[in-house]
């Protein structure tokens, strides 16, 4: 397969007043196209920096990331992103909120509009055309914003915990609907969590990364037939996953354990 990104040794220092805080080191990783990669790790490990730093919003301290064949050294704009919020316009309908990067863009919008119709049919918002976003609910915008960013038609699609911010029912089908997309357009997806459930149900590799300084603690190919539905997560060989990837997290003392009942807490 064709490798889509490839990235070598990069690091992120920030400064303070004692002196230089590690949020990522000297991560290395490559992704083929077409592959949907969960970067699943707690809180502070650096995972929104390091996909901030492919996007080019965030300086990296060392190390190189190239898409394709460009080295990213500046803002990149031949990708999509989804951020934790769905960051819509208040006095623009959806139709507007998605077509916005196209106007960011200086694009002719004529071409985008049939597209934007079809994105907003698949997630579920057809006849929401006009709506604005707080007539709509926490999942609705998160579609909305999904939109956005695949309008105009990325070969890679960067995603940082899109899903954090809503209710579990919300969660699953939002889980299901960007499988499906995915699982239609082929696009490279980076997608970031902290829900190892979540990392499991979607993707084809789970990397796992350690507290910080953000490593990589491990690399696990998921093999489960797809389309993978909720009842997925029921499976032995699901839960096997689960377990693995949970027991990483007990030794780096991310997890512990309490009293008798097994109970985990972070």
């Amino acid at each position: 397969m064709t490798l889509a990104v490839r990235i070598d040794k990069v690091t992120k220092t920030y400064a303070s007043a004692t002196g230089g805080i590690f949020a990522v080191e000297e991560v290395s990783l490559d992704i083929e196209e077409g592959e949907f990669v969960a970067l699943l790790g707690p809180s502070g490990c650096g995972k929104s920096t390091l996909l901030m730093m492919m996007a080019g919003l965030v300086t990296k301290s060392g190390g190189t990331i190239q898409i394709g064949t460009t080295k990213v050294e500046g803002p990149y704009t031949n990708l999509g992103i989804v951020f934790q919020e769905a960051n819509l316009l208040d006095w623009r309908t959806v139709m507007k909120n998605v077509m916005l990067q196209i106007e960011i863009r200086g694009l002719d919008p004529t071409p985008y509009r049939q597209r934007a119709n079809e994105l907003l049919r698949m997630v579920g918002l057809e006849g929401y055309e006009n709506r604005h976003p707080y007539e709509l609910s926490g999942g609705m915008q998160q579609r909305v914003s999904i939109c956005r960013a695949l309008l105009h038609d990325p070969p890679l699609l960067l995603m940082d915990e899109p899903f954090g911010a809503l209710d579990a029912l919300t969660r699953d089908q939002l889980n299901l609907d960007i499988q499906d997309i995915w699982m239609a357009s082929k696009k490279t997806v980076l997608f970031v969590t902290h829900s190892i459930s979540e990392a499991v149900l979607l993707a084809d590799r789970v990397i796992v990364m350690t507290p910080r300084p953000g490593k990589i603690g491990a690399v696990i190919p998921i093999d489960l037939p797809r389309p993978r539905q909720l009842g997925t997560r029921e499976t032995p060989a699901f839960g096997a996953y689960a377990k693995r990837i949970r027991g990483m997290f007990e030794e780096w003392g991310v997890l512990r354990q309490h009293g008798e009942t097994g109970e985990v807490k972070p």
